[in-house]
């Protein structure tokens, strides 16, 4: 399942990691351009230097972990969209010129789902992505949270419940589903 990775979504680093965890076990394929990880880079910057600096390390890192999700941007694709944020235009832009099923965003009011679906994409929030993941593939998604939570502990250098974490993450569902799976 090819799907476009938003910046919104690369950026906190737990939804993140979780979500190139599922890419790892090969349970999706994830697109993104060059400018939405910049957007993503440049969101992490907010935070100071040490936090920009890590976001670009982690951008080279998933580049290179996935070297065929970069779509180059398509700015005669672009031009033609027309969504409630125009500065939104080169998300779909990169879905439709990288052959993406989905975009997965927590953006909904900027990508209405009649204008993505007459482009053939549908939007997933995260949540209920990766839930879905979760019910056909249960230890490949608890092996991307738990990879992900180790690294969190790491960063905190304390333990942090899963739970928490998940919902914070805003992954409720998931957070549910892990709870009682």
């Amino acid at each position: 399942m090819k799907l476009l990775l938003d910046a919104c979504v690369l950026y906190p680093a737990t939804l993140r990691r979780i979500l190139l965890g599922v890419a790892g076990e090969r349970l999706i394929a994830p697109l993104w351009s060059d400018r939405i990880l910049g957007e993503w880079v440049h969101a992490a910057a907010r935070r100071g230097p040490a936090a920009a600096a890590e976001a670009a390390e982690d951008a080279r890192s998933a580049a290179a972990a996935f070297p065929r999700a970069r779509v180059a941007d398509a700015p005669a694709i672009a031009a033609r969209l027309v969504l409630p944020d125009p500065d939104d235009r080169h998300v779909l832009a990169s879905a439709i010129a990288g052959g993406a099923e989905a975009i997965v965003t927590f953006n909904a009011a900027d990508f209405p789902r009649h204008v993505l679906a007459a482009e053939g994409i549908a939007r997933r929030d995260p949540d209920g992505l990766l839930w879905e993941l979760w019910s056909h593939h249960p230890a490949a998604v608890a092996a991307a949270v738990g990879q992900a939570r180790a690294v969190a502990e790491r960063i905190a250098g304390q333990p942090l419940s899963q739970q928490a974490l998940l919902r914070r993450a805003k992954l409720p569902r998931l957070a549910r589903a892990l709870q009682d799976g």
